[in-house]
């Protein structure tokens, strides 16, 4: 298609999505839904101006989709401001750690014996369906930092870190396959790709975020430097601590998403009064005052947290817009069987209850958010990555194709049905708190 034509779809799509904007948060429809009719209407299957072959563009899909989960995991770990010992963490963790588990030695057994796949596919078909997806579940997202609902944060965290902790399951479903070394007993994969690959993403994404945010509030209160281009900031530590993490043979993903976390730990200074200067300052264009509130020991930090997220929220917002089209442009490809249904429906009512409810034994939710959570278990551009990750892997043509309709009618039906009840359902949620307020 010619570069115009482009340019008008996705102009007129964007600016579409602007202007509704405010009434889609009325109505039960998510932007998700929105995207995944434009990228069928632009695909095969509609006007043929998209055409993403699964199989003759995985490398470059798994890097698109790659791009878009780092710079979701970013955002996610600028929300999560509450301190590491807050028991809101525990909850979050044993969702990403016992459910995620619980999540794909289900899913295993069902494709295993439903589905008749081989084990070591079962168990991949379980890692790529297990992680809950940041960046389609924005609607029940923590609204910012100060943010301390159970609900909201158990599901941002949780979406934050298990699409790390799947990582190792995928190595193990690929294992499994013959396609990576698991070692005598599955010693290399307990000890490199679970125990060594886990500690070493947070510890380097938690010292590079540590280290880059002090560095800048220094720099910026003591010596007025390096004052702007916060949007650099952002991209360079996503990039430098995804490098460093895959450098030495750690998770990038669980990197990207600590070095969020600890860079909002240089945060200082009332936060409400800061975004109130830093808001004013942009509005009137007065360079001064906003190197003043940059550059003060009071809000240099919080000043750098509030340019870093309004850049990093944008560029979420993109990447979610061109991974669900071109998303809603595969459909073409997937064979849609009734047994994948199946599959999907239990995945939504069974299989996430039951993980949920193992990863929350004793934790202090109500029984409101604790079905909501088990709800909200929306899967998306996570899956999809480690979809193509694992095809480009050397995964057998004969297990691919179910592999790949699988995943794709998951995403599909999630992006749907959890687009329709997200608007109601965390409205009725709004109204019980207050209720019980």
């Amino acid at each position: 298609m010619h570069v115009e034509a482009w340019a008008l779809i996705i102009g007129a799509l964007l600016i579409t999505m602007a202007l509704a904007g405010s009434l889609l948060r009325r109505l039960p429809l998510s932007t998700g839904m929105l995207y995944l009719a434009a990228g069928v209407a632009l695909g095969p299957s509609g006007l043929e101006l998209m055409e993403p072959d699964p199989g003759r563009h995985a490398a470059l899909l798994e890097r698109v989709t790659e791009v878009a989960v780092l710079i979701s995991l970013f955002a996610i770990g600028l929300k999560l401001g509450l301190p590491l010992s807050d028991g809101r963490w525990r909850m979050a963790i044993r969702l990403a750690t016992v459910s995620m588990v619980a999540t794909v030695a289900l899913v295993a057994v069902i494709g295993h014996y439903a589905l008749g796949l081989p084990l070591g596919a079962a168990v991949l078909l379980g890692a790529v369906l297990a992680p809950t997806d940041p960046v389609l579940a924005s609607d029940v997202q923590l609204v910012d930092a100060d943010d301390r609902d159970r609900l909201r944060f158990s599901l941002s965290a949780e979406g934050g870190l298990n699409d790390g902790t799947a990582f190792p399951f995928v190595m193990l479903g690929l294992g499994l396959l013959g396609l990576h070394e698991l070692g005598p007993a599955g010693w290399r994969w307990i000890a490199v790709d679970v125990v060594w690959a886990v500690a070493a993403g947070l510890a380097i994404g938690g010292g590079c975020g540590a280290a880059v945010g002090r560095l800048v509030v220094y720099l910026r209160t003591r010596h007025k430097l390096s004052v702007g281009l916060d949007e650099f900031l952002a991209l360079g530590l996503i990039a430098l601590a995804y490098g460093i993490a895959l450098l030495c043979h750690g998770y990038g993903f669980l990197a990207v998403l600590a070095a969020g976390v600890a860079l909002r730990r240089v945060q200082q200074g009332d936060t409400e009064a800061v975004e109130g200067s830093r808001v004013a300052a942009h509005v009137t264009g007065a360079r001064d005052t906003r190197e003043a509130v940059a550059t003060d020991e009071q809000s240099a930090g919080a000043y750098l947290m509030g340019e870093v997220q309004d850049f990093n929220e944008q560029l979420e917002r993109i990447a979610e817009v061109a991974v669900v089209l071109v998303v809603g442009a595969m459909l073409h490809h997937v064979d849609f069987e009734a047994q994948f249904f199946w599959l999907v429906l239990a995945l939504m009512v069974v299989v996430r209850p039951l993980a949920v409810g193992a990863g929350l034994v004793g934790a202090p939710v109500s029984r409101e958010q604790r079905r909501l959570i088990s709800w909200f278990g929306i899967r998306g551009i996570g899956s999809i990555y480690y979809l193509m990750y694992a095809l480009n892997h050397g995964v057998p043509a004969h297990l691919a194709q179910p592999l790949f309709d699988i995943t794709l009618t998951t995403v599909a039906v999630s992006i749907v049905l959890h687009g329709i009840s997200v608007t109601p359902l965390m409205k009725w949620y709004g109204r019980r708190q207050r209720a019980t307020r």
